[in-house]
């Protein structure tokens, strides 16, 4: 098969860490031809979605001990061709969040992508699936949840709850998050802050002490688990998230993981959201990631998977099912 990535500068991606790389990895080494794009590149001509794509072979990382060793280089690019999308067997977007204008402009081309190539994750459904509003369709597995720009409603919500956290709608990688207390004097600047003087809305959520444990993240392929790690805040920090310092550890996938993920699957999958990370802090769904979910470096480490590989092996199958 030929598979395309729309991925960010590949000179700017952690082969020990980006999950992006993983697939690719598992791609090549299943002998199918590597491709890569950015989201600047693309274009569409005659109807169709083309882009600029450079065919790319990887080094694949090795682990020894407890670190994965990297070659140097880990990559070898080769010229590209501006050529039609279509002619792809799939296409995954990669693309980092925040989910700019620029963003969405790339999912509107990503929709002349016709059957049967496949693009994981479906541009309809990452335009349908917010980061972190996706997750209030599921009131049943949410902590208690809102979403306003008003200072008034958080401040009454607050008034119930020891603490809860802010979340900026548009952020990734735990950027913006805060914790606040039903008495911190600064709650009305945190607010502004937050809200940008009242123009966007947050999303307020109660804070989950089980929090300190750590912040679980499941993959989910096709709408079911194939992996999961916990990441653990560090020091002062009450964030889990890896980039900002959060120690991962390995974990299991409990009975409460998998209600939480039966309950997502059929949404999901109704969707084309077909390669998700779900975050899950003690029994409840806090964010479902649809953009650029990373994780599987850190749950094949810890486990001795190859997660990768059944990614792929998966769309092997998904490719087949949609040429018949």
């Amino acid at each position: 098969m030929n598979i395309a990535f729309i991925i960010d500068p590949i000179s700017r991606l952690d082969p020990g860490h980006d999950t992006s790389v993983a697939l690719m990895e598992a791609a090549q080494i299943l002998g199918h031809q590597v491709w890569i794009t950015e989201m600047h590149q693309l274009s569409v001509v005659k109807g169709e979605a083309w882009a600029l794509l450079a065919p790319v072979e990887l080094q694949p990382v090795t682990i020894v001990g407890d670190r994965y060793q990297i070659p140097n280089p880990w990559y070898k690019l080769h010229p590209g061709k501006v050529k039609p999308l279509g002619e792809m067997d799939a296409v995954f977007m990669r693309k980092d969040p925040p989910v700019t204008v620029s963003y969405l402009y790339a999912t509107y081309i990503l929709d002349l992508v016709k059957p049967p190539t496949l693009v994981i994750n479906s541009p309809g459904g990452i335009r349908r699936a917010n980061e972190k509003m996706y997750a209030l369709q599921f009131t049943e597995v949410i902590p208690e949840t809102i979403v306003t720009q008003d200072k008034q409603v958080v401040r009454e919500f607050l008034e119930t709850k020891e603490a809860a956290v802010i979340k900026p709608l548009g952020g990734k990688a735990g950027e913006g998050i805060l914790f606040l207390t039903n008495s911190d004097r600064n709650f009305n600047s945190l607010i502004e802050i937050s809200t940008k003087q009242g123009q966007e809305p947050i999303m307020v959520q109660n804070y989950l002490p089980e929090a300190k444990l750590g912040d679980k993240r499941i993959i989910l392929l096709d709408g079911e688990p194939i992996g999961a790690v916990n990441r653990v805040p560090t020091g002062k920090e009450f964030r889990g998230n890896m980039a900002v310092g959060g120690r991962v550890e390995k974990c299991e996938i409990t009975s409460r993981d998998l209600e939480i993920c039966q309950e997502l699957g059929p949404k999901l999958r109704a969707d084309g959201l077909y390669f998700v990370g779900i975050d899950i802090i003690g029994d409840y769904l806090t964010e479902v990631n649809v953009t650029s979910p990373t994780g599987i470096r850190e749950i094949d480490r810890l486990n001795q998977t190859q997660l990768g590989e059944k990614v792929i092996n998966w769309l092997e199958d998904k490719s087949t099912t949609q040429k018949a």
